[in-house]
């Protein structure tokens, strides 16, 4: 599809309260990044307006509207919900690639892996069962039941919209939970359009709403009394005030924070997959994710073997619109992005790192920046200490094992790492020394609804996927009868 068959969009576009959809007062511009041009514009939620949307959904909790459905009813809706999705996959990954940059094969992945989740988590609400527990020789009957957490508000990044909503929004309402969702102020298109595909699934109303706007909308909710739960993914600096707050009011807080991944390549590995993955890793998405490689740790006796072909696969990167289709690196975000890590650039030039690819902004329209690579990094470099969030790698040189392991958790961030070996002793030796939440053998960034998802140290705290997601929007509760 070329910009000119393109649907034009609503002038605006209304917050998603209680089972409606309501005007808001003051709009503000939704940007497409690849063009600079408005798509359309939101509204920007008010603390009136998230009253509104936190009282629907205690009220909506309260009248048991989804969590007094049988378990099969609410599994059959949340299979539904995956049905309409794939049903508009290409519709809402062009959304998604007008509203975000990104190039549309990984959205079409993302609206994809968005509707195995809630399929996925559609098969929960039927297993959450309780125990007995033995207490004493027959004077009580004990039994333990899981009930949900409540209201739960669910705070999304601005670089895997609808992914990163199902991510929360599913297991959430496999639990019983109702919620109130705060897209990103950058890009709220998918999630009002999945608000009207999990309403006609038959989600009731108060179930779900979403409130559009900036950081204030954010704030309101982690702050409401009436929110039980908070579920945040974004940077570390916003995510300590997000703690903070929910701690203090005893809030049930999930952060998924920042990442300085190290990806560590050693002399034995297969240097063809180790290079073309290591790309992925570090271009994918133009770098906007929190698991990017973007510390590539070479053993010394390849380093320049490795760093060559690195170059020169870095160099034939396909930069462009992501609707072009077999692009690889589309815009940044933002303008406000893109300068951000222009100046992380250049930074590490002063720093003394060697620029060997990339490092500029290409003319004409669009925020993008061009796949950039860095030798004769050092650990203690700001380039390879804070989160560039950007088509930014830098490479480092280690001498043996151990040496690797002391860069790779030599990190304020524990999120994710990658090993590169043919010795299997090695791999899960390296694996089991690394502080992240998950380590990737011989591939990166594999995700799957099953698996859990976080990070240690200021890389977050809890999990999104899994069960251990799920167990998050659950509370345990203990009846003791006395016989």
């Amino acid at each position: 599809m070329t910009r000119a068959e393109l649907p034009a969009l609503a002038p605006s576009q209304a917050l998603f309260i209680d089972g409606a959809w309501q005007p808001g007062g003051e709009l503000f511009a939704v940007i497409d990044p690849a063009t600079e041009e408005v798509l359309t514009q939101v509204v920007q939620a008010t603390a009136r307006d998230v009253d509104a949307a936190v009282r629907a959904a205690r009220q909506s909790l309260d009248e048991r509207r989804w969590v007094g459905l049988p378990p099969l009813e609410r599994t059959r809706i949340l299979h539904r919900v995956a049905d309409l999705i794939e049903a508009e996959l290409e519709e809402l990954a062009v959304l998604e690639t007008r509203d975000n940059g990104k190039p549309i094969e990984r959205s079409r992945a993302d609206v994809a892996t968005a509707a195995r989740t809630f399929r996925h988590f559609a098969g929960a609400p039927s297993r959450l069962l309780g125990t007995t527990v033995p207490i004493d020789s027959g004077a009580h009957h004990v039994y333990t039941t899981l009930e949900p957490v409540g209201v739960a508000a669910l705070i999304l990044p601005w670089n895997f919209p609808i992914m990163t909503g199902a991510f929360k929004i599913a297991p959430a309402l496999a639990a019983g939970c109702s919620v109130v969702v705060k897209p990103a102020e950058q890009t709220p298109l998918t999630m009002l359009r999945l608000a009207d595909l999990i309403s006609a699934a038959g989600v009731p109303a108060g179930v779900l709403n979403v409130l559009t706007g900036d950081g204030r909308v954010g704030a309101a909710l982690v702050d409401h009394p009436g929110v039980d739960k908070i579920s945040f993914t974004g940077s570390t600096a916003v995510g300590r005030l997000v703690g903070a707050a929910a701690a203090r009011r005893f809030a049930r807080v999930t952060l998924e924070l920042g990442g300085k991944s190290a990806n560590i390549v050693f002399a034995d590995a297969d240097l063809d997959a180790a290079v073309s993955t290591a790309i992925r890793a570090s271009f994918g998405h133009s770098g906007q994710m929190c698991t990017a490689g973007s510390r590539l740790l070479v053993e010394r006796t390849i380093l320049a073997e490795f760093t060559d072909r690195l170059a020169e696969a870095a160099a034939r990167v396909p930069m462009g619109d992501g609707l072009a289709g077999g692009i690889s690196v589309g815009p940044l975000v933002s303008a406000e992005q893109r300068e951000r890590v222009l100046g992380y650039i250049a930074q590490g030039r002063a720093e003394g790192a060697e620029l060997i690819v990339g490092g500029a902004a290409p003319g004409g329209g669009g925020f993008y920046v061009a796949p950039t690579v860095f030798t004769g990094v050092h650990n203690d470099m700001v380039i390879a200490r804070e989160e560039i969030f950007g088509p930014v790698v830098g490479v480092l040189g280690f001498e043996d094992e151990a040496e690797a392991v002391r860069i790779a958790n030599d990190s304020t961030y524990g999120l994710s790492a990658g090993i590169w070996t043919t010795d299997l002793s090695r791999a899960h030796r390296v694996a089991a020394r690394l502080t992240v939440g998950t380590v990737w053998v011989n591939t990166y960034n594999v995700f799957d609804p099953a698996l859990s998802f976080g990070g240690r140290k200021e890389s977050g705290v809890g999990r999104d996927l899994g069960d251990e997601a799920l167990r998050s929007y659950l509370e345990p509760k203990a009846t003791v009868v006395s016989l």
